[in-house]
């Protein structure tokens, strides 16, 4: 079985608070990789209560977003359109629920590949990444660098870096 992680596709980071022009334009391109994905697709999606900014996240990043309920926290529409399950909600960057989840899966079905696309690509892409890869070493990894945008071009390219150094292929 080959699985293909959606991380954080959200309102609040493609074009919301925390939007950046790079995550915009890899929103078609999402699309199409879900559209053309043959294996099992899942998704992430960062959660956030109303109390955000007293949370340590929070204090280091004092902007509110993905809070839950909000049109900011919801999975970008054309996305979530082609979503079969629901997104696994993560309270911080990497999602210990994901990665057991994948075990469980991998358990009962072997897990070929896992390929990743998604936002941040130098916050949540880099750490789901890392934590799938600690959870399922055998398994290959796989970053579509095209389908992930980060904080700034600059902070993508070190995560997509950072990445192929822990054995994580970038495409």
């Amino acid at each position: 079985m080959k699985v293909l992680l959606v991380i954080d596709m959200q309102n609040d980071f493609i074009d919301g608070a925390l939007g950046t022009k790079e995550a915009v334009s890899i929103v078609p391109k999402v699309v199409d990789t879900i559209r053309g994905f043959d294996g099992l697709v899942l998704a992430t999606r960062d959660t956030h209560e109303a109390d955000y900014l007293t949370t340590q996240e929070g204090k280091n990043l004092p902007v509110e977003h993905c809070i839950k309920g909000t049109k900011g926290w919801e999975i970008r529409d054309e996305i979530a359109a082609l979503l079969k399950e629901e997104p696994i909600d993560k309270e911080t960057f990497g999602s210990v629920g994901l990665g057991q989840h994948l075990k469980e899966l991998d358990a009962r079905e072997k897990i070929e590949e896992i390929t990743l696309v998604g936002l941040c690509t130098d916050i949540c892409v880099i750490s789901n990444a890392l934590l799938v890869k600690a959870f399922l070493p055998q398994v290959p990894v796989k970053v579509l660098a095209g389908c992930c945008a980060g904080v700034t071009p600059e902070s993508h390219d070190n995560a997509l870096a950072a990445m192929k150094v822990c054995q994580i292929e970038v495409a």
